[in-house]
Protein backbone atom coordinates (compact mmCIF):
# COMPACT_ATOMS: atom_id res chain seq x y z
CA UNK A 1 0.00 0.00 0.00
CA UNK A 2 2.81 2.37 0.88
CA UNK A 3 4.73 1.83 -2.36
CA UNK A 4 1.57 2.11 -4.43
CA UNK A 5 0.71 5.44 -2.78
CA UNK A 6 4.25 6.72 -3.35
CA UNK A 7 4.27 5.62 -6.99
CA UNK A 8 0.97 7.41 -7.58
CA UNK A 9 2.10 10.54 -5.71
CA UNK A 10 5.66 10.86 -7.04
CA UNK A 11 5.25 9.23 -10.47
CA UNK A 12 8.85 7.99 -10.87
CA UNK A 13 10.13 6.89 -14.26
CA UNK A 14 11.10 3.47 -12.89
CA UNK A 15 9.88 1.04 -10.25
CA UNK A 16 11.92 -1.82 -8.86
CA UNK A 17 10.56 -4.96 -7.21
CA UNK A 18 12.97 -7.30 -5.48
CA UNK A 19 12.34 -11.00 -4.98
CA UNK A 20 14.84 -11.73 -2.23
CA UNK A 21 13.29 -15.04 -1.19
CA UNK A 22 10.26 -13.72 0.71
CA UNK A 23 7.20 -15.99 0.72
CA UNK A 24 4.94 -13.42 -0.98
CA UNK A 25 7.33 -12.45 -3.79
CA UNK A 26 5.13 -13.61 -6.68
CA UNK A 27 2.10 -11.65 -5.48
CA UNK A 28 4.24 -8.58 -4.78
CA UNK A 29 5.66 -8.74 -8.32
CA UNK A 30 2.19 -9.08 -9.85
CA UNK A 31 0.91 -6.10 -7.85
CA UNK A 32 3.92 -3.97 -8.83
CA UNK A 33 3.55 -4.94 -12.48
CA UNK A 34 -0.12 -3.90 -12.52
CA UNK A 35 0.44 -0.57 -10.77
CA UNK A 36 3.50 0.23 -12.90
CA UNK A 37 1.56 -0.55 -16.06
CA UNK A 38 -1.39 1.57 -14.90
CA UNK A 39 0.89 4.51 -14.05
CA UNK A 40 3.08 4.06 -17.15
CA UNK A 41 6.19 3.41 -15.06
CA UNK A 42 8.95 1.16 -16.37
CA UNK A 43 9.02 -1.85 -14.01
CA UNK A 44 12.18 -3.82 -13.21
CA UNK A 45 12.40 -7.08 -11.29
CA UNK A 46 15.50 -8.22 -9.41
CA UNK A 47 15.75 -11.80 -8.13
CA UNK A 48 18.32 -12.64 -5.46
CA UNK A 49 17.61 -15.63 -3.24
CA UNK A 50 18.43 -14.63 0.33
CA UNK A 51 15.85 -16.95 1.89
CA UNK A 52 18.53 -18.80 3.87
CA UNK A 53 19.45 -15.50 5.54
CA UNK A 54 15.96 -14.43 6.57
CA UNK A 55 13.89 -14.99 9.66
CA UNK A 56 10.30 -14.80 10.77
CA UNK A 57 7.03 -14.50 8.91
CA UNK A 58 8.48 -13.32 5.62
CA UNK A 59 10.51 -16.47 5.04
CA UNK A 60 8.42 -18.94 7.01
CA UNK A 61 10.86 -19.57 9.82
CA UNK A 62 11.05 -18.89 13.52
CA UNK A 63 11.88 -15.30 14.41
CA UNK A 64 15.32 -14.67 15.83
CA UNK A 65 15.50 -13.87 19.53
CA UNK A 66 16.56 -10.29 18.73
CA UNK A 67 13.64 -9.72 16.32
CA UNK A 68 11.67 -6.60 17.29
CA UNK A 69 8.63 -7.87 15.31
CA UNK A 70 7.67 -11.20 13.71
CA UNK A 71 8.30 -10.06 10.13
CA UNK A 72 11.79 -8.70 10.85
CA UNK A 73 14.48 -9.91 8.44
CA UNK A 74 18.05 -8.95 9.43
CA UNK A 75 19.41 -6.05 7.34
CA UNK A 76 16.55 -6.39 4.84
CA UNK A 77 16.03 -2.70 4.07
CA UNK A 78 19.76 -2.13 3.72
CA UNK A 79 19.92 -5.08 1.31
CA UNK A 80 16.90 -3.93 -0.70
CA UNK A 81 18.13 -0.35 -1.01
CA UNK A 82 21.58 -1.56 -2.07
CA UNK A 83 20.16 -3.91 -4.72
CA UNK A 84 17.77 -1.23 -6.00
CA UNK A 85 20.63 1.27 -6.24
CA UNK A 86 22.78 -1.26 -8.08
CA UNK A 87 20.03 -1.45 -10.71
CA UNK A 88 19.37 2.28 -10.45
CA UNK A 89 22.92 3.19 -11.40
CA UNK A 90 22.45 1.42 -14.75
CA UNK A 91 19.17 3.31 -15.23
CA UNK A 92 20.74 6.67 -14.43
CA UNK A 93 18.50 7.40 -11.45
CA UNK A 94 19.62 10.05 -8.97
CA UNK A 95 16.96 9.42 -6.31
CA UNK A 96 15.60 6.19 -4.86
CA UNK A 97 12.21 6.71 -3.26
CA UNK A 98 11.56 4.19 -0.49
CA UNK A 99 8.09 3.32 0.79
CA UNK A 100 8.72 3.36 4.54
CA UNK A 101 6.11 4.90 6.83
CA UNK A 102 6.05 5.84 10.52
CA UNK A 103 5.00 2.38 11.72
CA UNK A 104 8.15 0.90 10.14
CA UNK A 105 10.04 2.52 13.00
CA UNK A 106 9.31 -0.64 15.02
CA UNK A 107 12.67 -1.79 13.66
CA UNK A 108 15.80 0.34 13.25
CA UNK A 109 16.00 -0.09 9.47
CA UNK A 110 12.60 1.57 9.14
CA UNK A 111 13.54 4.87 10.74
CA UNK A 112 14.46 8.29 9.38
CA UNK A 113 17.93 8.11 10.96
CA UNK A 114 18.62 4.76 9.28
CA UNK A 115 17.69 6.13 5.85
CA UNK A 116 19.70 9.31 6.46
CA UNK A 117 22.79 7.21 7.25
CA UNK A 118 22.15 4.94 4.28
CA UNK A 119 21.63 7.88 1.94
CA UNK A 120 24.91 9.44 3.07
CA UNK A 121 26.72 6.17 2.31
CA UNK A 122 25.03 5.61 -1.07
CA UNK A 123 25.54 9.23 -2.13
CA UNK A 124 29.23 8.92 -1.23
CA UNK A 125 29.62 5.93 -3.54
CA UNK A 126 29.66 5.80 -7.31
CA UNK A 127 26.33 6.87 -8.74
CA UNK A 128 25.57 9.37 -5.97
CA UNK A 129 21.97 8.19 -5.57
CA UNK A 130 20.00 9.99 -2.87
CA UNK A 131 17.64 7.90 -0.73
CA UNK A 132 14.35 9.60 0.15
CA UNK A 133 11.37 8.44 2.20
CA UNK A 134 8.57 10.97 1.66
CA UNK A 135 6.16 8.99 3.85
CA UNK A 136 8.47 8.22 6.77
CA UNK A 137 6.68 10.62 9.13
CA UNK A 138 3.19 9.52 8.01
CA UNK A 139 0.95 6.58 8.72
CA UNK A 140 -0.15 4.51 5.75
CA UNK A 141 -3.57 6.19 5.88
CA UNK A 142 -1.98 9.65 5.92
CA UNK A 143 0.27 8.71 2.99
CA UNK A 144 -2.66 7.42 0.95
CA UNK A 145 -4.58 10.63 1.62
CA UNK A 146 -1.56 12.85 0.88
CA UNK A 147 -0.98 11.02 -2.41
CA UNK A 148 -4.69 11.37 -3.29
CA UNK A 149 -4.54 7.71 -4.26
CA UNK A 150 -7.69 6.38 -5.89
CA UNK A 151 -8.99 3.67 -3.54
CA UNK A 152 -9.40 1.28 -6.48
CA UNK A 153 -5.61 1.07 -6.78
CA UNK A 154 -5.31 -0.17 -3.20
CA UNK A 155 -7.04 -3.37 -4.20
CA UNK A 156 -3.91 -4.30 -6.19
CA UNK A 157 -1.79 -4.16 -3.03
CA UNK A 158 -0.44 -7.37 -1.57
CA UNK A 159 0.48 -6.93 2.07
CA UNK A 160 0.59 -10.52 3.31
CA UNK A 161 3.95 -11.47 4.83
CA UNK A 162 3.44 -15.22 4.70
CA UNK A 163 2.00 -16.19 1.30
CA UNK A 164 0.96 -15.19 -2.20
CA UNK A 165 -2.67 -15.35 -1.04
CA UNK A 166 -3.69 -13.21 1.95
CA UNK A 167 -3.57 -15.25 5.17
CA UNK A 168 -5.61 -12.61 7.06
CA UNK A 169 -3.57 -13.31 10.22
CA UNK A 170 -0.10 -11.80 9.74
CA UNK A 171 0.79 -8.20 10.59
CA UNK A 172 0.76 -7.27 6.88
CA UNK A 173 -2.79 -8.52 6.37
CA UNK A 174 -3.92 -6.89 9.60
CA UNK A 175 -2.38 -3.58 8.48
CA UNK A 176 -4.13 -3.86 5.09
CA UNK A 177 -7.53 -4.48 6.72
CA UNK A 178 -6.98 -1.75 9.32
CA UNK A 179 -6.01 0.74 6.59
CA UNK A 180 -9.13 -0.04 4.56
CA UNK A 181 -11.23 0.35 7.70
CA UNK A 182 -9.60 3.72 8.55
CA UNK A 183 -10.37 4.86 5.01
CA UNK A 184 -14.03 3.97 5.56
CA UNK A 185 -14.02 0.85 3.40
CA UNK A 186 -15.32 -2.61 4.27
Amino acid sequence: MDSIALAYWKKPAHSITIDYGQKAANAEIKAAEQISKYLNIKHHIIKVDCSKLGSGDMNGSKSLSISPITEWWPYRNQLLVTLACMKGVSLGIKELIVGSVSTDGAHKDGTRIFYDYLSTLIEYQEGQIKITCPGIEMSTVELIKRAKLPISLLYWAHSCHTANEPCMNCNGCKKYLYTLQMLGLD
